[in-house]
């Protein structure tokens, strides 16, 4: 039997026909002979330069000694502090692997000026890992700057402490060869969001003291049952189960069972947002916190309930839900696969994103916009604000909180996430930004468009007392921050998405 097992719920549909129509497809062998005809011309150009993930687990041996190695050189000279700068799937992962190892990882994943300061903080033993496959990722490009001053002004030799993970010939790769940094590349046949088992999942990981040799193991196991054509392939499984709950439940609320935070959970919502979130269509997860109200009681209509656990047998899984069970590395594999299945299904090109660039374009020239007003300070919206966002919502719709706010405010925020829950009714997302463009926005312009957007800013003086320079620019980080949010809303506002701001 495979090590991560899914089991549904009586009253989950187990979309037999849609797991038929895989099954006879061939998806699954297809897929892991990388069989660039599985998504025709909707996988644009080159999709060969896709599908690498596929056995990545059977790669990296090399890597992760070469990383070991550094990382006992780093700890014998006191640098035992691994700050890494990367968005989205250069660093979702390797936050999901120290997190199950109890690795210290600081991961700046904003350009939010206090964040920033934060990470800056105790320089002589830190080691900073800046990520980006793209090599061009704005806010992981402006950290960069930040340290390499930071470094110098306190020191100490940029050369020693900067550790580059890219893609071959990007700009912060010949960047990284001028400065003579140690570079790790990555492979470019995997995309950024399923390149857990590349060097942008194991490099971080590894140098914060990880075991990535044994996530990349478990993912091993997984290989052989993944790549058989049979209703009893757990991803299969998984991929019928969330398409045949289409359209009514778009919307999937993921619940970990053991828990100090949510980074799988997280993980799995870039996934899926990000490879489903398009023409319309798509599977938008929300990362639930172990409190949150609607495991209490019971989910909205259109939402349906996973349960992440890591091994199978831990009580009986809800009537309206599914359980995922299993060790990470072979869950990192099984919702790969799942998340390629259910987009073949849907009719989709998993490996693309095209509205992520949209706000990007729009980020880079923001300029001050009117705000659609919430009433509300800096705590819970009041009674008016509520009813504007509920008389906003469509029949079936969600609410998503987007933070360009410092993250430490994650407390008052979720309790912001529970009580528009209890007062709407609705599924209510709660993100990030910008951490959250590189992940869920895209569904939030690409997927139905049933959403409803709180935008939550920090007043310019919170901003402007936190803020920092960026090297080679006339501005600072409050206001690419500033920017950033201006620019989503733009783009949601010009796709018809009703977006408000709260200033805090």
């Amino acid at each position: 039997m495979p090590q991560v097992q899914v089991e549904l719920g009586p009253g989950v549909s187990p979309g037999r026909a849609e797991l038929r129509a895989l099954v006879d497809a061939g998806f699954a062998s297809r897929l892991f002979a990388r069989d660039v005809t599985l998504w025709g011309d909707s996988a644009g150009p080159s999709p060969e330069q896709r599908l690498g993930w596929v056995d990545a687990f059977d790669r990296g041996a090399d890597l992760v000694a070469e990383v070991e190695e550094l990382r006992t050189e780093l700890v014998a000279s006191g640098i035992d502090r691994v700050v890494l700068c990367g968005m989205g799937g250069s660093s979702l992962a390797a936050e999901v692997i120290c997190q199950r190892d109890w690795a210290p990882l600081h991961v700046l994943g904003s350009s939010h000026p206090a964040e920033v300061r934060r990470a800056l903080s105790e320089l002589p033993r830190t080691v900073a890992v800046v990520s980006s496959k793209s090599g061009s990722t704005a806010e992981t490009m402006s950290q960069l700057l930040t340290f390499e001053v930071a470094f110098g002004e306190a020191g100490i030799d940029a050369r020693s402490r900067i550790v580059v993970v890219t893609d071959p010939e990007t700009v912060l790769h010949e960047l990284a060869r001028e400065r003579g940094y140690r570079v790790f590349l990555g492979d470019p046949t995997v995309g950024g969001r399923y390149s857990a088992l590349t060097a942008f999942g194991l490099v971080p990981a590894v140098l914060a003291g990880a075991d990535a040799s044994s996530v990349r193991a478990e993912a091993a196991t997984m290989g052989a049952p993944l790549s058989v054509d049979s209703v009893e392939n757990p991803a299969l499984r998984l991929a019928a189960a969330f398409a045949a709950a289409l359209p009514g439940r778009y919307l999937c609320g993921l619940h970990e069972s053991q828990v100090r935070g949510t980074p799988l959970a997280a993980w799995i919502e870039q996934l899926i947002a990000e490879s489903t979130g398009k023409d319309g269509t798509g599977i938008l997860p929300i990362a639930l916190p172990p409190w949150a109200p609607e495991i209490a009681s019971s989910l909205p209509a259109n939402e349906l309930l996973v349960e992440l656990r890591p091994s199978p047998g831990i009580g009986e899984v809800p009537a309206d839900a599914l359980a995922v069970s299993g060790p990470l590395g072979g869950q990192f594999l099984v919702w790969e696969v799942a998340t390629a299945a259910l987009s073949w299904l849907l009719g989709v090109n998993p490996f693309d994103q095209p509205d992520v660039e949209a706000s990007k374009t729009a980020a880079r020239a923001a300029f001050e916009q009117s705000e659609t007003p919430c009433d509300g300070g800096t705590g819970l919206l009041d009674a008016g604000g509520v009813s504007a966002l509920s008389s906003a919502l469509p029949a079936g719709g969600y609410l998503a909180i987007q933070a360009f706010v410092d993250s430490a405010t994650t407390a008052p925020l979720g309790e912001l996430r529970a009580a528009l829950v209890g007062a709407l009714g609705v599924p209510v997302a709660l993100g990030f930004g910008p951490r959250y463009l590189h992940s869920t926005g895209q569904f939030h312009k690409g997927g139905p468009a049933t959403g409803v957007f709180l935008q939550v800013n920090d007043s310019p003086e919170t901003l402007e007392a936190a803020d920092l320079p960026i090297l080679g620019t006339d501005a600072g980080y409050a206001a690419l921050i500033a920017a950033q949010a201006r620019g989503d809303r733009e783009v949601l506002e010009a796709r018809g998405r009703t977006v408000f701001t709260l200033r805090v």
